[in-house]
């Protein structure tokens, strides 16, 4: 199959993990809707392209920094208790409390992404998007700029391997449905985290919607373990013998 290649590098970012406010933590990689999203913007889809992608990548160290926190509770404006005041369309006033928290971010951020879309004849349109884009591109927050060293079309193919263990570069997300043989190996060396990829709306109440996420299940597998990792049976990798794990 054909897929692109994007090579990048970040000099700071924050994945942030859904389940953290007063510290914003980060996922060690971007998770597979972060990615997703930043390519449907960079290309300027306005409906869901369905794809495949495959993330790792590294980075140096972590810091910690200071931003501004901004609390939505929903209650009326208060003097002396809110320090913004908003309106909507209606005339009503609401109090948004602003604050001080703090967000870990990732530095030099090495990124190596595949990205297989459902349908081949998104692949030139992807490409053009990535390597002349409309405006800068950012992967995670909106300031966590994302700087493309390399992006190609690729041949990425599915190997029978004969070795008990391959070599991995990078850290790398390893989809537990891709996983054959026994996952408590993987458990033994890596992390596991349920990372969002795609979303359906659901109409909770009149001319409200929320959205339910579809999981994918991966373990965060770094590349410090003596840079293999168990691949027993049937692996894919790209042309440039770089391994692929696509959700």
């Amino acid at each position: 199959m054909k897929g692109i290649r994007l090579e990048a590098y970040q000099n700071l970012a924050n994945y942030r993990k859904p389940t953290s406010f007063q510290l914003k933590e980060s996922y060690p990689l971007p998770p597979y809707s972060t990615v997703i999203g930043m390519i449907h913007a960079a290309c300027g889809f306005t409906e869901y392209v369905p794809m495949q992608i495959s993330i790792q990548g590294k980075y140096h160290s972590k810091v910690n920094d200071l931003w501004t926190r901004y609390e939505f509770a929903g209650n009326s404006f208060e003097e002396g208790r809110h320090q913004l005041r908003m309106e909507d369309i209606n005339g009503k006033t609401y109090g948004v409390t602003r604050g001080v928290s703090t967000v870990e971010l990732l530095v030099d951020v090495e990124l190596v992404i595949h990205i297989v879309p459902e349908d081949e004849n998104y692949i030139p349109v992807i490409l053009q998007a990535l390597q002349s884009p409309a405006e800068y591109l950012s992967l995670g927050r909106r300031e966590d700029l994302l700087q493309v060293t390399k992006v190609k079309v690729v041949e990425i193919q599915k190997e029978r391997t004969k070795k008990d263990m391959v070599g991995i570069p990078y850290d790398i997300y390893v989809p537990m449905d891709s996983i054959i043989e026994d996952k408590r190996l993987y458990q033994s060396i890596g992390t596991y985290y349920s990372l969002n990829k795609t979303y359906e709306l659901f109409e909770i109440a009149k001319g409200k919607t929320i959205r339910q996420w579809k999981k994918i299940k991966a373990f965060h597998i770094p590349a410090t373990n003596n840079n293999r990792l168990f691949a027993r049976h049937i692996v894919q990798f790209d042309e440039d013998d770089l391994i692929v794990f696509l959700a």
